[in-house]
């Protein structure tokens, strides 16, 4: 078994083929790898290859609950949540978010407790796993949605600008836009879409190399811009 078999160079590939090749009788060879494009045509002909999508938060949640009762950690609901929201479907990062956003609390809650209550822990809540993760709370983020969707463009800019000014990177504050919007329950969908559709553009021109926060004004303003809720309802029926 070889796990992050992409993060091998083509000439590496190649000898392993070869391997492959020599003891396919006798020997059965599994790579794990994130991107199968960085895995040479000569190793992906030779193999079938299976596609693992991300786990469910239903499947992330039933593990989180598990090491809290294991660890006695205590949480809140919304601090879960938070966790979930920041994993985005892949285990191994909700529970690095868990245990940073645990040892957090227990700094904290031993730094103003006794010598008795220092083992403990505080407690997981969302505005300690957004401040481990360091990404934008989502609950800003929405604001700026909702600014949008009124029309209220100065608003939305001046929440973004601050977002700005607290230094997150461009590239967590789009991700965090898409993910928020996706989520919407209030938002119709034709709106959704249109939405999507912007922050998809502006998440490409940032990808590449353009991640300067005037692409995040400037999308901003095309939000704003975009017909209201009930015009794009009524069109889409139409």
């Amino acid at each position: 078994i070889l796990d992050e078999a992409d993060s091998m160079t083509s000439a590496a590939q190649q000898a392993l083929r070869r391997t492959m090749e020599m003891y396919s009788h006798s020997t059965r060879f599994c790579l794990a790898c994130n991107i199968s494009t960085k895995i040479i045509e000569a190793i992906q002909s030779r193999a079938a290859i299976l596609r693992y999508s991300r786990l469910s938060q239903e499947q992330v949640l039933t593990c989180l609950l598990r090491v809290c009762r294991a660890e006695d950690i205590a949480y809140t609901e919304t601090g879960l949540e938070a966790i979930l929201f920041t994993a985005e479907g892949d285990m191994r990062h909700a529970l690095n978010n868990l245990q940073a956003s645990f040892h957090l609390t227990k700094e904290s809650s031993a730094a103003t407790s006794n010598d008795d209550e220092k083992e403990t822990g505080g407690m997981i809540t969302q505005e300690v796993v957004y401040k481990v993760c360091d990404q934008p709370h989502p609950q800003v983020v929405a604001t700026i949605i909702e600014s949008c969707r009124c029309g209220k463009t100065r608003v939305a800019v001046q929440t973004m600008k601050s977002l700005c000014s607290l230094g997150y990177a461009t590239t967590d504050i789009i991700g965090t836009l898409f993910k928020v919007v996706k989520a919407h329950l209030h938002l119709p969908e034709a709106l959704k879409l249109e939405f999507l559709r912007e922050i998809g553009f502006t998440h490409m021109r940032i990808a590449d190399g353009v991640n300067s926060s005037l692409q995040l004004y400037g999308l901003v303003a095309r939000l704003s811009a975009l017909p209201t809720a009930e015009s794009v309802a009524a069109a889409s029926k139409q």
